[in-house]
């Protein structure tokens, strides 16, 4: 049984481990761009990310409270004069332990996310992701997510 809910201080040493995870996935796919094993922030930076209720952290626990996934968001708000007023989720992150693959736990954590950001009278739920990580790409798409914007480069 997969249960989702908001990180606590006690999950932050699986979180690191799994920050590292991501972390290769992209150096892999980008080492031009991506450091090798490290995490973007530190345990300091995690505890306060995860008292903030703008950037809430999910984690995707089994029966033994084992973390098995985790999903950053941020809340943010567009609007002005050329923009409608909005409020989005932003999925800053999600990853599942390599371990864990397969088993419906990227998708029990999108899901809650959704529930969230619906919770919070968001207008749509946004996220980018490297073209590198085709696996991203098309679990995204699986579950209903389409391209709003197109970042391009041209490496010099």
């Amino acid at each position: 049984m997969l249960i989702v809910r908001r990180a606590e201080g006690r999950d932050i040493p699986a979180i690191l481990d799994l920050l590292i995870q991501v972390n290769m996935v992209h150096h892999n796919g980008r080492p031009d761009l991506f450091k090798g094993p490290t995490t973007k922030y530190t345990r300091a930076e995690l505890e306060q990310i995860l008292q903030n209720d703008d950037t809430p952290v999910f984690v995707c626990v089994d029966e033994a409270d084992r973390v098995l996934g985790h999903g950053f968001c941020v809340l943010q708000h567009f609007g002005g004069q050329l923009m409608e007023e909005v409020d989005t989720l932003y999925i800053d992150d999600i990853c599942v332990d390599e371990a864990a693959r397969g088993h419906r736990v990227g998708e029990a954590i999108y899901r809650h996310i959704i529930q969230c950001a619906r919770s919070l009278g968001c207008h749509n739920v946004t996220l980018n992701v490297w073209t590198c990580n085709p696996g991203a790409m098309k679990f995204y798409e699986k579950l209903g997510m389409t391209p709003y914007k197109i970042g391009m480069e041209q490496i010099l």
